[in-house]
């Protein structure tokens, strides 16, 4: 199967902000995990991490054009504003999964809207980076 996995703004950053919240494993360390993980099980997979929206969007409509079977989404803070992310999610027919780190539902009001949700398969939130493989299980039918 061949995967996408998406990751917003901060994401970078993990093992390095709020270390109480997004725990101590560092974003090499996660990049490293799904590869092997998708590697060992057959699987097709990119990672891409970005700052900016449009890239992520770019990268959604790029999907469409080369295959992409499944996505598994972090949208960061896009996740409670980027309408134009969620519309660049809606055009896409195959499965998607967000994921949060955190539970987002405990902690301050704003995030707990997501607006990508609605147009995702599924949602992980609160697992840590173990969130990113039960998306993947999930996505391959694992």
């Amino acid at each position: 199967m061949k995967l996408l996995v998406l990751n917003g703004p901060n994401i970078n950053f993990v093992g390095i902000r709020e270390k109480g919240i997004y725990g101590t494993e560092d974003y090499a360390s996660l990049v490293t995990a799904l590869e092997t993980k998708a590697q060992s099980e057959g699987h097709d997979i990119e990672v891409f991490q970005s700052n900016y929206e449009g890239a992520l969007i770019d990268k959604i409509q790029e999907a469409y054009h080369t295959g992409v079977e499944g996505i598994i989404i972090n949208p960061g803070a896009f996740t409670h504003y980027s309408y134009a992310l969620r519309d660049a999610l809606a055009s896409l027919e195959i499965p998607k999964v967000e994921v949060h780190i955190s539970n987002v539902h405990k902690r301050e009001e704003f995030r707990h809207t997501s607006v990508t949700a609605p147009v995702c398969t599924g949602q992980v939130v609160g697992l840590g980076l173990k969130g990113y493989a039960l998306a993947m299980d999930f996505l391959t039918g694992k």
